[in-house]
């Protein structure tokens, strides 16, 4: 019997599909986004989870022993937000950059953004280098 790949692991499926995800002028930032996080990272886009469009990958592990593999930067988009997906309690570590970036909705882990257009770009950068910054570290320290 084949072994049942995690829910969150790298697909063949084309970044186009999950990027026309976002219609109208969501479907431009998603674009701006892409070309972003492309950049940042200096990784091609790949689709994780039938949804994610992730760039470069790490293994993990927690002192309880799960573990997984997850992209270095990730996002999704979709017809009304798009969902960044950066390090563990980013607001919290970096209150300076959240503060500086406009409107938006945070989670643990999760940046939902309804629109680009009022976004600063330099402060939604900063957060993304240093979430780049502590997954490439969690990835040495796992080696």
């Amino acid at each position: 019997m084949a072994e049942k790949q995690p829910a969150m692991s790298p697909s063949d499926l084309p970044v186009e599909v999950v990027l026309d995800r976002a219609t109208g002028a969501r479907r431009a930032e998603a674009d701006e986004l892409n070309a972003m996080l492309c950049e940042i990272s200096g990784e091609e886009p790949v689709v994780w989870a039938g949804r994610i469009i992730g760039f470069g990958e790490f293994e993990y592990r927690y002192e309880s022993g799960h573990g997984g593999r997850s992209p270095m930067l990730a996002f999704a988009p979709g017809p009304t937000k798009h969902t960044i997906y950066l390090a563990e309690d980013f607001a919290d570590r970096w209150p300076d950059l959240v503060a500086a970036l406009g409107p938006h909705r945070a989670s643990k882990v999760c940046l939902s953004l309804t629109r680009l257009t009022n976004v600063d770009r330099a402060a939604l950068r900063g957060l993304l280098e240093r979430s780049l910054a502590d997954a490439r570290s969690q990835a040495d320290s796992a080696d």
